[in-house]
């Protein structure tokens, strides 16, 4: 049987476009909820403030990052990190990127089962990526004569792929513990909330689409894998 890896060589170009579109979307949001004002008059370090607080966390720290769209909560060090747009400005944006990111210092505190199991494989996937791209690379050029080398490169790949999969849900809940608490606490207006809310979609679909982008790559691998099988 003949393995054709040109369908799913177009849906990885496919997944690239929309990463690129979905980049662009984001930024756009992101500088124009920017520019309105926030009606609480809070800054994203005090929603941050607020939000740990009110879920009783006290050992997690809040600093400001350089860059943009740095924004992260760093689970080692317990630390909620806002870029420097975020840190101090009061807008839509900001609150909604400072209470998500909060959003992941709760679900640590809670133990929340995606974000530990997801933290599990961070030491693991930090070896495995310095050199899954040559083995990779290795197991392709040797397909004529081995198939142990893309073998154990698709194997590694699919690691990253199951974390990009795990990622979904942690990104998801995190966005929704933070919209859920920025309304509860009278953060923002509806119309507010609405901006909040449309600015963490686009985030969010930052990492659908590298998860699809991941299994399609995946699968582009398999192929070569099974047709370099059924040649031998």
């Amino acid at each position: 049987m003949y393995y054709n890896s040109g369908p799913i060589y177009f849906i990885v170009i496919l997944a690239m476009l929309a990463s690129w579109f979905i980049q662009w979307r984001l930024r756009s949001k992101m500088t124009k909820y920017s520019q309105i004002g926030l009606h609480s008059n809070l800054s994203g370090r005090q929603i941050a403030e607020l939000m740990l607080a009110d879920h009783g966390i006290t050992d997690v720290r809040i600093i400001s990052t350089e860059g943009r769209l740095t924004d992260h909560y760093n689970p080692a060090d317990k630390t909620v990190n806002l870029s420097e747009e975020v840190y101090d400005a009061r807008s839509a944006s900001a609150a909604a990127i400072a209470a998500h990111e909060c959003g992941h210092a709760v679900q640590h505190a809670t133990a929340y089962g995606a974000l530990q199991f997801r933290s599990a494989m961070v030491p693991a996937l930090s070896g495995v990526s310095r050199f899954m791209p040559f083995i990779l690379l290795a197991g392709v050029l040797m397909i004529k004569t081995t198939l142990i080398p893309l073998g154990v490169g698709i194997v590694l790949f699919s690691l990253t792929t199951i974390f990009a999969f795990v990622t979904l849900p942690v990104e998801f809940d995190a966005s929704n513990r933070a919209l859920a608490w920025i309304d509860r606490r009278g953060i923002v207006t509806p119309q507010e909330h609405a901006m909040a809310k449309d600015a963490l979609h686009w985030a969010a679909m930052t990492y659908v689409v590298a998860a699809i982008s991941s299994l399609a790559t995946l699968l582009y691998y398999v192929s070569i894998f099974m047709g370099g099988r059924d040649r031998r």
